[in-house]
């Protein structure tokens, strides 16, 4: 027996589980349109890894930052989840058939006003990309626990749609997660049981 591909499969089907047997938060809110994001999930050595992006400054919002592969919907009636595998192949070069949507997290709303809907994707090593360069500066491969060392986390308070909100920080090899991503990663990760909520 495969003990790496057996662990890896008992993980799948606990977020699975997880994301399938409760209702997603859903926003019913003015918005200045929807996007899809992946939160890539893979394991190498045993250890779960998060991929994620660094944009470049050619994009035409958050410059430079940290972020999920992912894009607005080309229609309103493009179904969300082809919305995250369409974006996420043309940032990353990622085939959809290498992707394992286990299910969908809750809705987000940007700071631009656009409503977040994420999916969780598993994704098999090796793991293939070819970036597009006018879209991604670099990939990052970001281990789970780096978010549970609680000496990586800085949080301000800063107000949010007229609200005083809390806005996660974690550093990473000299830079920084954070924003929508970083809130985005600690709640899921608080639903799947990785890092506390305290």
């Amino acid at each position: 027996m495969n003990t790496v591909n057996d662990s890896a499969s008992r993980f799948c089907k606990k977020i699975s589980s997880l994301l399938n047997s409760r209702t997603p938060r859903k926003l019913d809110l003015e918005h200045n349109g929807r996007a899809a994001v992946l939160i890539p999930i893979f394991q190498r050595n045993r250890e779960h890894f998060l991929l994620l992006t660094r944009r470049t400054q050619k994009v035409e919002t958050h410059k430079g930052e940290i972020s999920f592969p992912g894009g607005m919907t080309e229609t309103e009636s493009e179904p969300l989840s082809q919305t995250v595998l369409r974006e996420t192949r043309e940032e990353l070069g990622l085939a959809p058939s290498h992707v394992r949507l286990l299910g969908q997290f809750d809705e987000y709303v940007s700071i631009n006003g656009l409503i977040v809907t994420p999916f969780v994707g598993w994704i098999d090593p090796p793991v293939d990309l070819s970036p597009n360069p006018d879209e991604v500066e670099e990939v990052l491969q970001v281990p789970f626990s780096l978010f549970q060392d609680k000496t990586n986390l800085r949080v301000e308070i800063r107000q949010r749609f007229s609200q005083d909100l809390p806005v996660y920080f974690y550093r990473y090899q000299g830079r920084e997660i954070w924003g929508l991503t970083a809130r985005i990663i600690r709640d899921f990760l608080i639903l799947i049981g990785t890092v506390r909520d305290d």
